[in-house]
């Protein structure tokens, strides 16, 4: 029989998400291509600059609470919100305005801030137990987080915020004075430098002293590129509070010293909050100001886990090249070189894959659940490397806070038309070209992973709604999320599935008998080794998994996306090449019930990434308290598990559609 040209639409998908892939591996260089996110803010001396504070955050409970939610001082004009994104909503943020108040290039010191009234009971204890759950402030300047660094050995950590307070013995200590540094940079329109050393180069002198002067100071300032903190415990005497206005200087000098802590937090008591800053000029320059937070550490260890990767590709790839160049090909080679009488003797001798010809493309079980995973996983593969190609290039780096979210979930919903298209085409070609159906197709994918999602947030954020957390999404914001849903991505997903309809299906290149074949008995259970197949792209990406969820539970920034690009390109290869190779495994043991298999034998690394989450969180994060933290880690750690399975599944089933589909396209069968 004559190839077919049925292939083509498929093998065409996998090489574009090769092609796609490809791209994602180019290293990272992204240094050139780096866009901060927010353009230069030139400051004039004198000008005032407005501190911002963010929700306070603990790696000890993962839950955020408003910073005001604490008896910390208040602006005299009152808290207003800053305005946020989808994203930042999503992620709990909270940005509100400070009663921080500094001038550009004016050094303060002993400068109160307010004396608080004294401590109710039930504030008291509010404040104590944030000290013991280790809640860090967040403040941001210039859009800049405020960064600690504290002394270990002979080496600096770098800290974003500072702790709320300490506790030493049965004593509690707040820290009410900080000391800021604020690192700035001169600006100079570089034309404007160009032209006044020009016209000082000139003979004439035809640009006059005082219009060149008037010209650099309105094309000059400065930009603010680094914004440091030092938290200190002093006992401030409340009475002398009493007589000084806010942003007065404080009747005695203090002192910052944060190796001691002198401020113990008592019942009806008050606490004096008071601040100093200093404004330091800096080398470092606009583009790098970044530099401090997004440093990559371990770079060693991200290249160790790539050339992890490369060898059990390499081992993977031996494998597939001799099932493919040397099993099949000369098997197909003696089959082919036979005549029609020498075939049909031969078929009586036949063993293995070649046994199940006629049931190899025989329809799966609950096709249509199988439609619905793999349209589901097309869409977020396709959103997982459209969202990271971008954060590579620097359209969403960390100082655009939340874009990151919300270009998943932008990406997300576009790619539904890839979705419907998807899963209507195999619907299509299991139906051997009958479309009817493929409205309800669409509607359970366009519904599938989203009512999965929905129902695991929605229970989550019942939690967090009974903790009074910022991290709980706003009733408003569930139903924009719900609209977006039903008004975008459901009708995107209709859409793909009637361009899927009316796409020709992809023809098998053998026919299937009435009757099934039956499955010889297995030494093995076949679902054993479709489980231990996740072993093997799973050892490709557990080493980059542990900076991931570091970057998510411990609060470090993850910015090394050059080698997330080339993880992912490893772990679609080795998913493709383990799928591959069990469904050839699974044909000649004339196992030819290969649909759902070639799916999770590759799926199945979700069930080692869970594993390995509830490893995180016994021995990384030791220090997470409570059933709601813990519930709310193990729900969030199962909506990512369950992406990556569909993901990942997807790419499995696709390889080994192909794979069988040429592997019996070349036989010759009645």
């Amino acid at each position: 029989m004559a190839r077919p040209r049925s292939t083509r639409a498929l093998l065409a998908l996998a090489l574009a998400a090769a092609a796609a892939a490809l791209l994602l591996a180019t290293p990272p260089a992204a240094h050139a291509f780096y866009l901060p996110g927010s353009y230069p803010h030139k400051y004039s001396p004198g000008e005032p600059l407005s501190v911002k504070v963010n929700s306070l955050t603990s790696i000890d409970t993962e839950i955020p609470y408003s910073y005001y939610s604490l008896p910390f001082c208040a602006p005299p004009e009152g808290v207003k919100d800053s305005a946020e994104n989808l994203g930042e909503l999503l992620m709990g943020d909270r940005i509100e305005s400070s009663p921080y108040r500094f001038r550009m290039h004016a050094n303060e010191s002993d400068v109160l801030l307010c004396r608080s009234p004294p401590l109710d009971p039930k504030t008291f204890a509010l404040l104590k137990r944030r000290i013991d759950e280790m809640y860090q402030v967040n403040l941001i300047l210039d859009n800049l987080p405020a960064i600690r660094y504290t002394r270990k050995d002979d080496y600096f950590l770098r800290w974003t915020g500072y702790p709320v307070g300490i506790r030493v013995g049965v004593d509690y200590y707040v820290f009410n004075h900080l000391q800021f540094t604020v690192l700035v940079h001169r600006y100079e329109d570089p034309n404007v430098a160009r032209v006044m050393g020009a016209a000082g180069d000139a003979s004439d002198g035809a640009i006059p002293a005082a219009t060149a002067g008037r010209d650099a100071s309105a094309s000059s300032g400065w930009m603010v590129v680094g914004f440091e903190v030092v938290p200190c415990s002093i006992k401030h005497n409340p009475e002398d509070a009493k007589a000084v206005k806010m942003y007065g200087r404080f009747p005695s000098k203090i002192k910052c010293d944060p190796t001691t802590v002198s401020m113990s937090i008592k019942e009806n008591e008050p606490i004096v909050y008071t601040y100093e800053v200093s404004f330091v000029e800096s080398d470092i320059k606009w583009p790098s100001r970044w530099d401090a937070y997004l440093k990559m550490e371990g770079a060693k260890v991200h290249w160790f886990s790539i050339l992890n990767s490369l060898m059990v590709i390499a081992f993977l790839a031996g494998i597939v090249f001799v099932i493919l160049l040397r099993t099949v090909r000369r098997d197909l080679t003696r089959y082919e070189e036979l005549d029609s009488e020498a075939q049909a003797q031969m078929n009586e001798e036949l063993s293995g894959w070649k046994l199940v010809v006629s049931d190899v493309f025989r329809a799966p079980s609950n096709p249509m659940l199988l439609c619905m995973m793999v349209g589901d996983g097309v869409q977020i593969l396709g959103m997982a490397v459209v969202t990271i190609l971008f954060a590579a290039l620097g359209f969403m780096s960390p100082a655009s806070r939340g874009t990151l979210i919300t270009g998943m979930l932008f990406f997300y919903l576009v790619l539904g038309i890839l979705a419907g298209y998807a899963s209507v085409r195999v619907w299509k070609t299991i139906r051997c070209g009958d479309h009817s159906g493929w409205v309800g197709v669409s509607w359970r994918t366009a519904c599938f992973f989203p009512g999965i999602a929905f129902l695991i947030l929605t229970t989550l954020n019942f939690l967090l709604w009974g903790s009074q957390s910022t991290g709980a999404i706003p009733f408003s914001l569930f139903v924009v999320l719900i609209l977006l849903w039903f008004c975008i991505s459901v009708p995107l997903t209709l859409v793909g599935g009637f361009l899927g309809a009316k796409a020709p299906h992809i023809e098998y290149p053998v026919r299937t008998n009435q009757i099934p074949r039956e499955i010889p008995a297995q030494k093995y259970p076949s679902w054993l080794l479709v489980l231990g197949a996740g072993t093997l792209p799973f050892g490709t990406l557990f080493i980059e998994l542990f900076f991931i969820m570091s970057s998510i539970w411990m609060g470090r920034v993850y910015y090394v996306f050059g080698f997330l690009f080339i993880v992912m390109l490893l772990l679609v290869i080795v998913c493709a090449e383990v799928s591959l190779v069990l469904t050839y495994m699974h044909l000649c043991v004339e196992d030819w019930k290969w649909w759902w298999k070639s799916f999770f034998s590759s799926g199945s690394v979700a069930i080692y990434i869970f594993l390995y989450s509830i490893n995180y969180l016994v021995f990384d994060l030791k220090s997470l308290s409570g059933p709601v933290s813990a519930t709310l880690y193990l729900g969030y750690s199962l909506f990512m598990v369950i992406a990556i399975m569909l993901a990942t599944g997807t790419v499995g089933f696709i390889s080994s559609f192909c794979f069988v589909h040429y592997l019996f396209s070349s036989v010759k069968a009645d």
